[in-house]
């Protein structure tokens, strides 16, 4: 125990120097992300920050491999799908890759990061056990893809990405402590002490951005564990969900009604909700501290009882997403006017 807080402090330390040191270097070789019409910020800031979030992630995934703390199966499932994904965020920052080999590498990543795991598990629902076998596995390179897109898509205004990380991962910590602890947690806080790490420059004001190297690594990394803990019951797929509920919700909708209103759904835009609210309110800090707070007051009570009683844990999850959607739709999120 007392190696696992020493190594979580660490890591947060290292985060924070060396997303310094990565914002230092881009300001210096002018690696900049320059304003334009679809962007949510106003000054060109640097961007490629998150790889201080993957570096000393996969790093102390190496040690706890090495230590014995969490089993091969899981380390390779970080390094082989994570990593990938990582690199290819990377590339896209720094230089332009199309969207036809971003895929591909999405692909082939979720499908590497899914085997080393053994597959999709069965999905559990209070006494209803449903095994969708190969099509489980379909199923789960698809969710892997979508969550990463899903960080992709979200991490628009300063704070927000790497904030909704802390709290998923952390208060998926909380949860499995409640119901006896598991091997989860060790990894689980390790990720949210290196996005805690990159958040000390990142909250608005933002003085560097997380980029797609580090977008695409949390989302993918963050559905990794969702499968992982299926798989060992420390916590079922609506238990996820409701604690993703904020991003998945906005950027579900948010797709679906460009998508229905025929708009180029793949280009950048600012028609999301919590773009238009930092809009509205003129503040990005205030709409990532407003998802904070609907995150640990709503969320997270609601996300435990669907642990805590996982007979009821649908219709606990459709009493958390319903004022969510709601206020997704009042707000406009999808709207063709929203994104001009």
């Amino acid at each position: 125990m007392m190696f696992s807080g020493i190594l979580t402090l660490l890591i947060f330390v290292s985060s924070a120097v060396l997303t310094g040191i990565i914002r230092r270097y881009a300001l210096k070789t002018s690696l900049l992300d320059i304003p334009n019409a679809r962007s949510s910020h106003e000054v060109p800031t640097p961007h490629g920050g998150g790889l201080a979030i993957v570096i000393p992630f996969l790093l102390s995934l190496a040690i706890l491999y090495w230590r014995n703390v969490i089993p091969q199966q899981i380390f390779f499932a970080f390094i082989g799908g994570g990593l990938a994904v990582a690199l290819v965020g990377l590339a896209d920052d720094f230089r332009h890759v199309g969207a036809p080999y971003r895929i591909l590498v999405h692909l082939v990543a979720s499908g590497i990061g899914l085997y080393c795991l053994g597959g999709f598990p069965p999905v559990v629902i209070g006494s209803i056990i449903v095994d969708l076998k190969m099509a489980g596995d379909l199923f789960g390179i698809i969710f892997l893809v979508w969550m990463l897109n899903l960080f992709n898509f979200m991490d628009g205004i300063d704070g927000i990405a790497a904030s909704e990380a802390i709290f998923i991962a952390g208060g998926a910590v909380l949860i499995i402590i409640t119901t006896g602890g598991g091997e989860s947690i060790s990894p689980l806080l390790l990720l949210v002490a290196s996005c805690a790490g990159f958040l000390v420059w990142n909250w608005p004001p933002a003085r560097i951005f997380m980029g797609d190297v580090g977008s695409g690594f949390l989302g993918i990394s963050l559905g990794l564990f969702v499968i992982m803990t299926m798989e060992t019951g420390e916590l079922s797929l609506c238990t996820w969900l409701i604690l993703l509920g904020l991003f998945l919700i906005d950027a579900t909708v948010t797709l679906l009604r460009r998508i229905t209103r025929g708009q180029r759904w793949y280009e950048a835009h600012r028609s999301h909700a919590y773009q238009i609210l930092s809009r509205r309110f003129g503040s990005h800090k205030i709409v990532t501290l407003l998802m904070v707070s609907l995150n640990v007051l709503w969320l997270l009570p609601l996300a435990y009882l669907s642990s805590r009683y996982p007979e009821r844990s649908l219709l606990v999850m459709v009493i958390a997403f319903v004022p969510i959607l709601c206020g997704v739709f009042v707000i406009g999120a999808g709207k063709e006017s929203c994104s001009k």
